[in-house]
């Protein structure tokens, strides 16, 4: 960890943006000036020690959970073992909510008290957001991370459940076992939306001799994945491996969502798309 958490407020005058390490938030609100300004500034001060902290228990965060779990002290912390917790029969570390965590802390911290209309975190995909009766919230859906581009768009209102995104793939900023070019999931929360994408993420696989993988810890040093084959190319497939591939994300999308931990899934391999549940106004 080095230097201290930046703030700035982005070119456009109404966006929020902090970062320190690699946490990296745009945060944007809607409401009176004055109730955005405070907003703001809640933000600002809750953000001071959000690394701080995280790494004060990192190496334990990045230990696959065994029963019974430990408890953590920081409240991020906590918010990521409750979450990743839920799926301990797979291989799972906290790690893979931190930044759904992270963004639903920081939401929290930031409309506490607020009157405010509506407001949003954008942890690097990973997002929360907030909505008063009325208002909506329009989300652009991308369908290849390698090649970030806007494939549609996701339109959310006050009386949907959903109050959480996150996007995972094998070429996002975290390591995947899997091949999906994007998994994006809708949630209660981001942290819950985090750990589902990833794990989702990591079942759209098939064997194949255009999928390349090398151990974790060769690829990072301070993976949390240890000696296990994460994803580092994938070449040219052809139909049926991609619709195999497809299928188990799909299976394992529908039984979180038959759990109640997921609205809805996007998966999505080579321009095919699959969806669980509804995404709203969505197009791939």
């Amino acid at each position: 960890m080095t230097g201290d958490p930046e703030h700035r407020l982005l070119d456009d005058g109404k966006r929020l943006h902090l970062h320190h390490g690699p946490i990296d938030l745009v945060i944007s609100a809607a409401g009176p000036d004055d109730e955005i300004a405070r907003a703001y500034e809640q933000a600002r001060i809750r953000f001071q020690d959000v690394l701080a902290v995280l790494v004060e228990e990192l190496t334990l965060l990045r230990t696959p959970l065994e029963e019974p779990p430990w408890k953590p002290d920081g409240p991020i912390a906590k918010r990521m073992v409750e979450v990743a917790w839920r799926h301990h029969g797979v291989f799972v570390t906290p790690m893979a909510a931190v930044a759904g965590a992270v963004s639903d802390e920081m939401l929290a911290a930031t409309i506490k008290g607020r009157d405010l209309a509506s407001c949003w975190i954008n942890n690097s995909g990973d997002i929360a957001f907030h909505l008063t009766p009325g208002e909506t919230l329009s989300l652009g859906v991308v369908g290849n991370l390698f090649r970030p581009a806007i494939d549609g768009t996701a339109l959310f209102t006050h009386d949907m459940p959903v109050r959480g995104i996150a996007t995972s793939g094998w070429a996002g900023r975290s390591h995947s076992f899997g091949i999906a070019d994007a998994v994006t999931v809708l949630a209660k929360d981001a942290a819950t939306a985090d750990v589902a994408a990833t794990l989702i993420a990591n079942d759209v696989d098939v064997d194949h001799p255009a999928i390349t993988r090398k151990p974790a810890d060769e690829i990072d040093d301070d993976t949390d994945l240890g000696d296990r084959m994460a994803t580092t190319s994938v070449g040219d497939l052809d139909g049926g491996s991609i619709r195999a591939a497809l299928d188990l994300g799909v299976m394992a999308a529908e039984t979180l969502r038959a759990a109640g931990q997921i609205d809805a899934a996007m998966l999505v391999l080579r321009n095919q798309t699959c969806v669980v549940g509804q995404m709203p106004a969505s197009a791939a």
